[in-house]
């Protein structure tokens, strides 16, 4: 049966009755506000259909888990979302209203439709490998996405311990570039755990979710940071050498100095949502320039006084970051 189309005074109600939800909730001993932000009571850990698993804020039974159901006409919600919950029985609950998100990741489908996937974060975790091969192109589609949903980004090399000599110089040479433009690069191995200490001393006391394509050892890396056998690990595909898929839905993962949102691995981020000045914007290094060509539609190729042309000149700008641009470009314009 197809859900019913409600009018704009019953959605309006609706709404209503979910703030009305959102109750107040008392200082805590100290005099502070309790850690529950928004008023809530309750964060989702990971989600199933209309189903999802919803951790206390309550301090009196902190950390405990319970399945829940969500009260029609909720929007969908996410991992990291914070929820206002009560009991519905001996095993079970409901969820009767979301709280206010402070940001929200999503993937898009393959119809440029962007699917959400975990709220309230502090930071992304863009990773990739030695093996499938990194490209610039694929790590900057992942930045442009993220800086167009305002948030911030570390990169991190995994399987490092698997690098032969002769791939160091062409792989140091494309990395060199992302720390100099802001981005935190790590180079970390989740077989031997080099590279994590600093890593983990990074990421202290914040949310983050990870993302980057199958095969390049998400789950592995989970495991080794303080999960062991929780996130299960699938092999790599030797005859494509692309991850086969392990994680099918987003968790959140309470490791030992911070937590962690896992996301489904993705062989592929199209920007099919993202138009092209919002591509120019995902470039953080271009913004400087933004507005101070000659030409108002200058395309940054062949046009005379071209502020990104002269920034490249004066090597503030890096002829593989403009030429990955254009790569990126390219692809909207021909999908």
């Amino acid at each position: 049966m197809s859900k019913r189309r409600l009018s704009k005074q019953q959605l309006a109600r609706i709404s209503d009755n979910q703030q009305n939800e959102l109750v107040v909730r008392k200082e805590d001993a100290s005099g502070n506000a309790n850690a529950s932000q928004n008023n809530c009571n309750g964060r989702i850990i990971s989600h199933f259909g209309q189903r999802v698993d919803v951790e206390s804020l309550d301090p009196r039974h902190k950390g405990r888990v319970i399945r829940c159901h969500q009260r029609a006409n909720l929007p969908r919600l996410v991992t990291g979302d914070l929820v206002v919950w009560e009991e519905e029985g001996a095993n079970s609950g409901v969820v009767l209203a979301q709280g206010e998100r402070r940001n929200l990741f999503g993937r898009p489908n393959a119809s440029g439709v962007l699917k959400p996937v975990a709220a309230n974060i502090d930071l992304v975790l863009v990773v990739f490998a030695s093996s499938p091969p990194p490209h610039m192109s694929l790590i900057d589609r992942y930045l442009v996405a993220i800086e167009n949903l305002n948030l911030q980004s570390i990169l991190i090399l995994n399987k490092s311990d698997l690098l032969q000599a002769g791939d160091h110089e062409d792989l140091d040479n494309m990395l060199s570039i992302y720390p100099k433009i802001g981005y935190p690069l790590y180079r970390v191995s989740a077989e031997d755990g080099s590279g994590l200490d600093q890593l983990e001393q990074s990421l202290a006391g914040k949310t983050t979710v990870l993302v980057g394509q199958s095969g390049v050892g998400k789950s592995s890396l989970i495991n080794r940071l303080g999960l062991e056998a929780v996130a299960e690990v699938g092999p790599l595909s030797q005859a494509r050498e692309k991850g086969m898929h392990t994680t099918t839905t987003s968790r959140l993962f309470h490791l030992k100095h911070f937590d962690l949102i896992d996301s489904p691995g993705i062989r592929e981020f199209g920007l099919g949502h993202i138009d092209p000045q919002q591509v120019f914007d995902g470039f953080i290094e271009f913004r400087p320039f933004s507005g101070h060509c000659k030409f108002r539609d200058c395309s940054h190729q062949t046009e005379p006084e071209c502020a990104i042309r002269l920034a490249l000149e004066r090597g503030e700008i890096s002829q593989e970051r403009l030429d990955s641009y254009f790569r990126i470009l390219e692809s909207l314009e021909n999908p």
